[in-house]
């Protein structure tokens, strides 16, 4: 090697010639980024014509003019000025680069952005000939990339810049010079790459085959070539897919020669396009094996572009048959203007759902359908998509479940109204059974078999009562029709009221009941009868299945904010199978190998339900053979600062004789009454239908009318209002005396009206109460 090709210029070896002005345009000139030198003043020497183009500057024009007045360059972003490279270049003695973001703006005021990097040239002695500043428009590189980031759908994943490496070799395939985006994009160095030959770089990495004939054929004709394609693996950096571009750059006269190899990395580009395609494949696979029908309609017009097999199966159209109709060609709205407006909805939207959609197929059979639509941009076109569900067998269920639900509310109905019906049927007989009892209860000098029949007939026909109660009382509380009563109670009291209820019961059985009560007031924001009725069901139901002699205990006591109720007893138990269920209703089974203890099943349904209305809770623990326990857990309230007054009652006096007037149309019930009030000193007439009721009340002048509002022809309620109507009678006490006693019940009494309401069979200390109240005028 002569002596010339060691002198060093801005730190590679460069043969004097080079330093031949007129060579050296003649070279940049050849080179497609633009290039602007500039004397070591930084005065403009030379623009080759792509820089000519980018600055909008001639070279005649800008010779020996500052770079600064060229070559100006400004941040994308803040719009501040960037530092000139070249005299970045001269102070600082490297090769620089622009910041990402640079725009450059051109004589006209046009604005581009551009990347560059600029170096030092230097002469034999080592001084500063020249600086070279070469740069790039990037416009369309930038408008590629949006490009790729629209049909890909990353938007943050594709940096900003793409900045060529290239390489300068000479005929020896030593590699002269290279740029620095060649170090960083493959990860060597200066020291590593300049003098080297290209296929010994990186310990072999260059040494690519497709490489050699790119080279070989640029040094046989001379000829450029470009657009050459290679894929190789490098071990540092993985395979590379590249763009190679290389042209021969020779000085006339001189048998010297170079070759500017450009290298384009393509790799993400390829990775996109392989992204893309196998995207497209899943797309276009996920299409045609879709279980639902899709169209794709063109976003401006609504015709029909695509269809899937699905959609073609479903209306029994061919692909063709689909493809260029509108939606209402198809059968998917009855006409072009509800099809258009569709269509206009979803412009407007850029979502429509259609919950059933009638359709027909070609043939006229009749489908249901459930149809999404939603707009969105394809390779810069609208599209509409529309997913359509076959849910005619949805349809088909739902509606046969709803015409199940509605049979199920008609039998729920008709089940309440036979509740209703049947108590009300029950409660008849009970009456007069209830009247005799009270008679005998009057007769002196009854004997002991006296004493013990009555005793008998009394405590079953308390038990037909609370049965025909329970029956109404659950039927209330599953229609939610059931209203509370709520006020501060003391629960003490409410237990010592259910313990004298049961008292007989117990008694009967020879039990013996243990009861502790609270030290202290427990106090509950409740309906005392309601919570009574759970006491007395739950004491009840032990006395039933605990046999006779055995314990029951009651206790109640305070644990935090709850008030806890425990009844236990020493029956047979509950079995396992049954005790997950115990409060269901209707659950009847029996709680010992032989025998049942009878009742309906409701009891403990109804504890449940009543004590969930009072935010509580219930539970049931009971091991088969050794008893049962049900606990009861209910919300305390804060002690009241001044305790309430207790009330007292008294006995009212027993009144004045009146004139009692019995309308029913149960025989029994009338005779039965009437001796009963008779012996209580009341003058008593009767009466079986309306409107003999009504003749002899016009008669009769009561005080007070019991009447049945379920009589034969004119009822109860028709009755009241006409007897209302009498001036004569305007003044008379009307009590209402029925088995119908649900809330409804009373309203309708009290707009006839009625001022008391008594449900059969009544008892007889109320009657006794209301007619106390009448004075005899």
């Amino acid at each position: 090697m002569n002596d010339e090709l060691k002198k060093r210029t801005g730190g590679m070896t460069v043969p004097r010639h080079v330093f031949d002005e007129r060579w050296l345009r003649v070279t940049l000139s050849s080179i497609a980024d633009a290039i602007v030198t500039t004397d070591a003043e930084g005065r403009v020497t030379f623009l080759n014509p792509a820089a000519e183009a980018l600055t909008g500057w001639t070279q005649a024009d800008a010779d020996g003019l500052p770079l600064e007045a060229v070559f100006r360059i400004i941040n994308q972003d803040s719009r501040t000025a960037v530092d000139n490279p070249v005299a970045r270049a001269l102070r600082d003695g490297v090769i620089v680069g622009l910041p990402n973001q640079t725009l450059l703006i051109s004589k006209d005021g046009t604005e581009r952005p551009i990347d560059d990097s600029a170096a030092l040239i230097r002469n034999d002695k080592g001084e500063v000939a020249w600086v070279v500043l070469v740069f790039r428009d990037t416009s369309e590189r930038h408008r590629q990339q949006r490009t790729i980031r629209e049909t890909l759908n990353y938007a943050t994943n594709i940096i900003a810049t793409l900045r060529e490496p290239f390489l300068v070799i000479n005929g020896d395939l030593e590699v002269q010079t290279a740029n620095r985006s060649f170090y960083e994009n493959f990860l060597t160095t200066r020291e590593e790459t300049e003098g080297v030959h290209i296929y010994d770089l990186g310990n072999g990495q260059w040494n690519i085959p497709g490489l050699r004939v790119l080279l070989r054929e640029v040094l046989a004709d001379h000829h450029p070539v470009v657009n050459y394609e290679v894929e190789h693996d490098f071990p540092a950096i993985g395979r590379r897919h590249m763009v190679l571009n290389a042209v021969r750059i020779r000085k006339p006269g001189d048998d010297s020669n170079l070759i500017l190899l450009a290298i384009d990395d393509i790799t993400g580009r390829k990775r996109a396009e392989a992204t893309l395609q196998l995207s497209e494949v899943r797309y276009r696979r996920l299409f045609e094996s879709a279980k639902d029908g899709i169209l794709i309609l063109d976003y401006d017009t609504g015709i029909i572009e695509d269809a899937n097999p699905f959609m073609s199966d479903l209306l029994d159209y061919t692909k063709g048959e689909l493809l260029g109709k509108e939606l209402w060609e198809i059968g998917l709205f009855s006409d072009r203007t509800a099809s258009e407006a569709a269509v206009r909805e979803l412009q407007d939207r850029g979502y429509v759902r259609y919950e059933d959609l009638p359709l027909e197929t070609s043939r006229g059979k009749p489908v249901e359908v459930e149809i999404v639509a939603n707009a969105y941009k394809e390779d810069h076109h609208s599209v509409i998509q529309c997913n359509i569900r076959d849910i005619t067998e949805r349809v088909h269920m739902e509606r046969k479940v709803n015409e199940q639900a509605e049979a199920l509310t008609d039998l729920h109905r008709r089940k309440d109204e036979f509740l209703a019906m049947l108590s009300h049927e029950l409660r008849n007989p009970l009456a007069p059974i209830s009247n005799a009892v009270q008679l005998l209860r009057l007769q002196a000098n009854e004997d002991e078999l006296q004493a013990t029949a009555r005793a008998i007939i009394e405590r079953q026909v308390g038990q037909l009562t609370r049965l025909v109660d329970e029956l109404m009382e659950v039927s209330r509380i599953n229609t939610g029709r059931v209203h509370l009563h709520q006020e501060r109670v003391t629960l003490n009291g409410i237990v010592e009221h259910a313990v004298e209820t049961v008292r007989p019961l117990i008694n009967q059985r020879r039990h013996a009941l243990e009861l502790t009560l609270a030290p202290q007031p427990i106090w509950l924001y409740a309906d005392a009868a309601r919570l009574e009725q759970v006491v007395v069901n739950l004491l009840a139901n032990a006395a039933k299945y605990t046999d006779d002699g055995g314990d029951i205990s009651l206790s109640i006591q305070q644990a935090g904010d709850e008030a806890v109720i425990r009844v236990r007893d020493s029956g047979v138990g509950i079995a396992p199978e049954l005790l997950p269920r115990i409060f269901d209703l209707f659950t009847q089974a029996e709680r010992s190998v032989d025998r049942s203890q009878g009742g309906l099943g409701i009891g403990l349904c109804l504890v449940q339900r009543l004590v969930e209305l009072h935010r509580g809770r219930v539970e049931a623990h009971s091991t088969l053979g050794q008893g049962s326990e049900f606990v009861v857990r209910l919300p305390v309230v804060l002690t009241p600062a001044t305790p309430p007054v207790p009330v007292v009652e008294t006995v009212k006096p027993a009144g004045d004789s009146l004139r009692v007037l019995i309308v029913d149309d149960g025989r029994d019930v009338t005779h039965s009454f009437s001796i009963l009030l008779q012996k209580y000193g009341h003058q008593v007439r009767t009466a079986a239908d309306g409107p003999t009721a009504i003749e002899i009340a016009l008669e009769f002048q009561p005080h007070v009318v019991s009447l049945d509002i379920g009589l034969p022809g004119m009822d109860g309620l028709e009755v009241a209002r006409r007897l209302r109507h009498e001036p004569t009678l305007r003044n008379v006490v009307l009590v209402a005396m029925t088995g119908y006693g649900q809330a409804a019940d009373r309203q309708r009494s009290l707009e006839a009206g009625f001022d008391h309401h008594l449900v059969k069979p009544a008892d007889i200390r109320k009657l006794m109460e209301i007619l106390a109240t009448v004075r005899a005028t």
